[in-house]
């Protein structure tokens, strides 16, 4: 009998304890950009790896709360409802996206005959009960398994498992682009309804035709925690893991820093290029990134010398690589060819700079 079949719990036969959940920040416990966003654009915008795809006339505010369904979980995400729209155009939509690296599903060979299934498991609580549309898909677009999620009573934690069966054909990235991608409608025009249920199509098909409308009353919410996507046909309990490993985890797409006041935060040795105001430097990353990122930059600068100060601007990244960023700096004030300068964020509490190589 193999090991995996003999190993208990409270005298029950279990699964393999080994790592199974795919996705971070299952326990939406990261949350890098802010704790609050009054107001929702598409892409990301509190908690790592929750994208929202937004196109509508309401408002919406994300948030990471503490409302949860047990004292297994401590965070949740939540959003709620600031301006309703109470009437969704064919084209419109409101959803939560949580996408997955190819190089993390590899497992799954999706794209062969040997295509595993998914479960997708999590704790959910909305103040609308009713439908929702719940679906896998691939990045190109084109392979979508849409699966119905029904709340059975509104603001009450409900926990749901899915199983999607594992798709033989289409294209599923292997490497460090977005290989799948789980997600879940809250509001959805008809362009995008369909009856897939569980079969493999070609269409955007993402959620039923009983698909409520989220959007429609100005207060609704929704919560959702505790989600895990897992190879295989069986919801296990989720796996926990430590605040540090769920930090690394999402700082591979995304990290920022801040100086948190008149503090040497990520501060690195800028050389002058030439006589003038052009530095140069590199940042080391915390953790290897997926990509090169975008870098960008908010609030007070600043460049130390030997014997001044100077507030500067970051004019670009320079050589980004995965590992570290090469920087480019503006000064206020010339530096001579060869000298050395510090580069910190500069007693400003909400300076940082950010680092971008989301899927």
């Amino acid at each position: 009998m193999t090991l995996s079949k003999i190993q208990t719990i409270d005298n029950q036969v279990i699964h393999n304890l080994g790592r199974r959940r795919l996705n971070p920040n299952g326990a939406m416990l990261v949350s890098q950009r802010a704790t609050t966003k009054a107001t929702l654009t598409n892409g990301y915008n509190c908690l790592d790896r929750v994208f929202t795809y937004k196109s509508h006339d309401g408002v919406v505010e994300e948030s990471q709360s503490t409302d949860t369904p047990n004292s297994d979980f401590y965070n949740s995400l939540k959003h709620r409802v600031t301006t309703a729209d109470t009437s969704i155009a064919a084209g419109q939509y409101h959803a939560l996206s949580f996408r997955l690296e190819g190089n993390s599903v590899t497992q799954l060979a999706f794209g062969t005959s040997g295509a595993k299934k998914v479960t997708v498991s999590f704790w959910v609580k909305s103040s609308v009960a009713g439908a929702y549309g719940t679906c896998l898909r691939n990045a190109a677009s084109n392979r979508f398994n849409m699966r119905t999620m029904t709340i059975n009573a509104a603001d009450t934690w409900e926990k749901k498992s899915i199983t999607y069966t594992g798709d033989t054909g289409g294209t599923w990235n292997k490497n460090t682009s977005e290989g799948l991608q789980f997600q879940l409608s809250m509001s959805m025009g008809t362009t995008y309804m369909g009856t897939s249920a569980d079969t493999w199509v070609t269409t955007v098909d993402v959620s039923p035709s009983n698909q409520v409308n989220w959007l429609a009353t100005v207060g609704n919410t929704f919560y959702i925690t505790g989600l895990q996507i897992e190879e295989g046909d069986t919801d296990t309990e989720f796996e926990h893991l430590s605040y540090a490993e769920e930090l690394a985890l999402c700082q591979r797409y995304y990290q920022i820093t801040s100086s948190g006041g008149n503090a040497y935060s990520n501060l690195c040795l800028l050389g002058c290029y030439g006589t003038g105001t052009d530095q140069r430097g590199v940042i080391p990353f915390t953790t290897e990134m997926r990509a090169g990122p975008a870098i960008s930059s908010s609030g007070n600068l600043q460049v130390l010398t030997g014997v001044s100060a100077s507030y500067s601007s970051l004019s670009a990244g320079d050589g980004l690589g995965t590992h570290h960023a090469g920087i480019r700096v503006n000064t206020s004030g010339n530096l001579s060819t060869g000298q050395v300068a510090i580069f910190r964020l500069n007693n400003d509490a909400t300076a940082h700079l950010q680092f971008d190589a989301e899927l």
